[in-house]
């Protein structure tokens, strides 16, 4: 393989490893799968279901297991070997990666499919179109069912591809199908209907093939998923069955929000693209250049159908649809190619090569800004984060008993929804009580030279929160609004999160004008003894131009950095403040708005 063709075959894994590193955190819909994964890894499957996750949050519909069951058993040697296993800092990260390499196994499967029908020269422009879109990428290393099921999909539609002398596997993209259906999203039994239903207009494949592949691929995956669900839900189950029922037959999904029938068409699918060139030029193109037009319609057509279809569903995202942008990227591949392998014949093909490379060169900056933005939305994740730094820093924060720490942290709603997970929490072995100091220490995890157990707790609701006797049982908080934590409670940190885009003129103060504004003075009341000459130098401040005060603050800033202690919010702090030197004054970009408090409770107060 030559050097450019391993860059282009290594891009796609490369940029996935990026956007999980630089968004590492999790969202409520990828809870479960983690969730699960976590505890297949540390608990005992066998003997310990009692302590798994979804025994006290078993969501609206019960999911499969099979992706979990499947990542953990990937996971886990590898976790062993690289003694990450109760690391919180890496286990989650490893276990998503494994998760990102097999997407990306499967888009370069895919790939090299391309390349033996259409080209080499297509599976390259696929590459370069694919990895510059966002979301594949972005979602690649997320526990969401539908990425269990993109793998098999995108494996899945490789079959349906006219690869020369290759005999055409359509049974086994039936198969892949099924499988994906049955036991992870019950809608790709559309993307199977629409996919079939073409080639058998087409005469390219018969009922008497269909009918026997789905039937066994359906046995195959209940005989998988029914067993597995079953013994972890304890209950005789089948997941998706439930999910559609749910779903689609009583209309929940309503609940999450509607969307108008052409949203998929007018929003999503350009989103998911990304590069307006390819629904805008380059698939009408490969439509109709005679060249490419045919191979394009068997692409085109079963994805647009299922797009169609499913659109009749009133409730809309763009993971629902999101197995058919491996097919769609490839028809835009086919002009793609056809364009660049003639810029030399025409000034027209060298205006079109040049927009191109243009457009690819845009997608990549695009996506690389969805990429940092979309790193701003996990307040939660980052506060335990920020928390668990706080407890390593500040040993005498750290309650005791006898010796040994015990610190309980409740966590409300939106920090357990963005992205908090069990992987990101010290274990001590699913315990929950001054009991499990019974133990003995050499069983709990080391915090600031103290053995400590940590109590994660995660009320919802019920009476216990508006109990001041319960919450004196904390010793800290992650909250969305710190007042409806009952007692004397301190703020120790705030975490801000991305709230929009602000356009911002010279002068002009944003949103987060306050920390802005105080950043400075708070670091000097922090490190500085009180004197008449800091309370001095902090009313300037506090008075000061802003463009002034902010070269004053990012010093501040870009001394932490070099010490490696900046928070995510103080690198955006830094980048702001250093774009708006340059610009002198100007800003468009993220509005980061206070989020959650990280309350640290009064221990000496009445609560």
């Amino acid at each position: 393989m030559k050097a450019p063709d391993l860059i282009l075959y290594l891009l796609i894994p490369t940029l996935i490893l990026i956007h999980l590193l630089v968004a590492p955190y999790t969202k409520v819909e990828e809870s479960f799968n983690i969730q699960a994964t976590h505890d297949i890894i540390h608990h005992q499957p066998f003997s310990g279901i009692q302590n798994f996750d979804h025994v006290s949050f078993p969501g609206a519909v019960p999911r499969t297991f099979v992706g979990a069951l499947l990542l953990a058993a990937l996971s886990k040697p590898i976790l062993l070997l690289t003694g990450s296993e109760d690391s919180i800092q890496h286990a989650q990260v490893i276990v998503r990666a494994v998760l990102g390499l097999l997407n990306a196994a499967a888009l370069l499967r895919y790939k090299t499919g391309l390349d033996k029908a259409f080209g080499k020269n297509v599976g390259r422009w696929y590459i370069l179109l694919q990895a510059s879109q966002f979301h594949v990428i972005y979602y690649a290393s997320r526990t969401l069912p539908n990425m269990f099921a993109f793998a098999l999909t995108t494996l899945a539609l490789r079959e349906f591809l006219p690869i020369t002398g290759e005999r055409r596997q359509s049974n086994l993209g039936i198969f892949l199908l099924v499988l994906a259906g049955v036991i992870f999203r019950s809608e790709i039994a559309l993307l199977l209907f629409t996919q079939l239903a073409f080639l058998l207009v087409q005469s390219r494949v018969s009922l008497q093939s269909i009918i026997p592949t789905g039937l066994i691929s359906a046995l195959v995956a209940l005989a998988i998923s029914i067993p597995v669900d079953s013994y972890f839900w304890q209950r005789p189950i089948w997941p998706e069955l439930a999910g559609f029922y749910y779903n689609a037959i009583q209309g929940k999904s309503a609940d999450w929000g509607t969307s108008p029938y052409i949203y998929y068409f007018s929003s999503l699918l350009p989103r998911l693209l990304l590069n307006p060139l390819i629904l805008i030029a380059l698939i009408p193109l490969s439509l109709i250049i005679p060249a490419t037009r045919f191979q394009s319609r068997d692409l085109v057509v079963p994805s647009v159908l299922f797009i169609a279809i499913y659109s009749l569903q009133p409730h809309k995202e763009s993971r629902f649809i999101i197995y058919v942008v491996p097919a769609l990227t490839a028809a835009a591949s086919l002009s793609a190619s056809y364009i660049w392998t003639r810029r030399s014949k025409s000034i027209l093909y060298s205006f079109g090569a040049l927009f191109l490379a243009a457009s690819i060169t845009s997608s990549f900056a695009g996506s690389t800004a969805m990429l940092l933005i979309s790193s701003l939305n996990y307040p939660g994740g980052e506060a335990l984060s920020r928390l668990h730094n706080f407890l390593a820093q500040d040993p005498s924060s750290i309650p005791t008993i006898n010796g040994t720490g015990l610190v309980k942290i409740h966590m409300d709603v939106l920090s357990c929804m963005t992205g908090i997970t069990r992987f990101q929490q010290y274990s001590s072995f699913g315990l929950n009580s001054e009991d499990s100091l019974a133990l003995g220490r050499g069983q709990l995890p080391e915090i600031s030279g103290i053995r400590t157990h940590l109590v994660y707790d995660k009320t919802e609701e019920g009476d216990e929160l508006l109990d001041p006797q319960w919450w004196s049982n904390f010793d800290f908080a992650l909250m969305e609004e710190p007042g409806k934590a009952i007692g004397a409670w301190e703020v120790i940190s705030t975490v801000y999160a991305y709230a929009g885009i602000e356009v911002l003129r010279p002068g002009q103060r944003g949103v987060g004008e306050i920390l802005e504004t105080t950043y400075e003075a708070n670091n000097l009341t922090k490190e500085t003894p009180d004197s008449a000459e800091v309370r001095s130098r902090v009313e300037e401040l506090k008075g000061s131009n802003l463009l002034t005060q902010e070269i004053r603050s990012l010093n501040v800033l870009k001394n932490k950095f070099l010490k490696g202690e900046l928070s995510r919010y103080e690198i955006y702090l830094l980048l702001k403040g250093e774009v708006r030197l340059f610009t002198g004054g100007w800003w468009v970009g993220p509005r980061m708005v206070p989020r959650i408090s990280i309350l640290r409770r009064i221990k000496d107060s009445l609560p």
